[in-house]
């Protein structure tokens, strides 16, 4: 969701009239909120891989009085085209996927050569055929922070207003063939506390036990804030760090949308595929010749893409800039 406010940037560039909705889950609500090109973030109650055919038609229906021009259908799937559909939204664009040919009236090649990124391939579907393959802007995207909120989350989580803060993000929701050895993290913020800093580990409730191990025996400065904060919690706490140091994951794109300098740790997967849409980044990656595999769990079972990428690699690079 985060990338996909490149799009939103692009077609207010080119008309800046456009009204933008957006059609999502409940959870990128607060995302689409810090987005001052989106004027509503319409929620789509239906569960992550759920049909939901009657709850899509309900919208569709509900959405039709808005008198849409045009629907920008991101993902591939045949359900997820349903509502523009049902909403009778006159031009409806999207890639060639699942046999959409009455859902989508302009359907258009995926040329995964030429748009080889997540974010060109979002972009590209909101500028003309002529000039989509790739296109040539893409505007990084800027969430907007609530300065109030981040001085009330100093106040309650007793932050340290007068240390600079490392952010750390440690989960791997996708699989641990993404997540950087826990005892790595842990070093790395020993020494970063060493040094004066103060660490802040974010997450969902799932990173809890993870958040834990990494801030073991490390005393009063380093925080463990997983399944603490809400996601606009994270969002004003990532744009207070100094610095954030993350897997390749969601909050990395936050950290990077809010201006915090990252240092982006990739192993299994690709800076080519999903880089954060920053010119403040560093990125960690060994390049290995058996990554990035793209999978869940290491097919070798070793991982070496991850652990053998050491804490001195980024403590260096951190000291370079300081």
């Amino acid at each position: 969701m985060v990338m996909a406010q490149s799009l939103f940037k692009s077609v207010k560039q080119q008309d800046p009239n456009a009204i933008i909705d957006v059609i999502g889950p409940a959870w990128s609500s607060p995302i689409l909120e810090r987005m001052p090109e989106v004027r509503n973030a319409i929620t789509l109650k239906t569960g992550h891989g759920e049909w939901g055919i009657a709850t899509r038609r309900q919208l569709g229906h509900s959405l039709r009085s808005e008198q849409y021009d045009q629907a920008i259908v991101l993902p591939r799937s045949w359900k997820s085209a349903l509502v523009p559909f049902f909403a009778k939204v006159p031009k409806r664009i999207g890639y060639h996927g699942e046999q959409r040919y009455l859902l989508l009236n302009e359907r258009r090649k995926l040329d995964k050569t030429i748009l080889n990124q997540t974010v060109k391939r979002f972009v590209s579907l909101g500028v003309n055929k002529s000039e989509a393959y790739p296109p040539q802007n893409l505007p990084n995207p800027a969430l907007t922070v609530d300065k109030g909120n981040q001085a009330a989350l100093y106040q309650n989580h007793g932050l340290d207003s007068t240390r600079p803060a490392v952010a750390m993000m440690a989960g791997a929701e996708y699989g641990p063939a993404k997540q950087w050895p826990l005892a790595h993290f842990h070093e790395l913020a020993e020494r970063l506390i060493a040094q004066g800093y103060q660490v802040w580990i974010l997450g969902g409730p799932k990173d809890i036990d993870d958040g834990n191990i990494i801030i073991k025996d490390l005393g009063p400065h380093a925080h463990n804030l997983c399944g603490k904060t809400q996601l606009v919690d994270a969002i004003d706490l990532l744009a207070a760090a100094e610095l954030a140091v993350s897997n390749d994951s969601g909050l990395m794109h936050v950290a990077a949308a809010v201006g915090t300098k990252v240092h982006g740790i990739y192993g299994s997967t690709s800076e080519a595929f999903t880089p954060p849409l920053t010119d403040n980044k560093v990125i960690h990656n060994l390049h290995l010749q058996c990554s990035p595999c793209f999978k869940r769990t290491c097919p070798l079972e070793h991982t070496d893409c991850l652990n053998k990428l050491k804490p001195e690699q980024i403590i260096q690079s951190i000291q370079l800039d300081r």
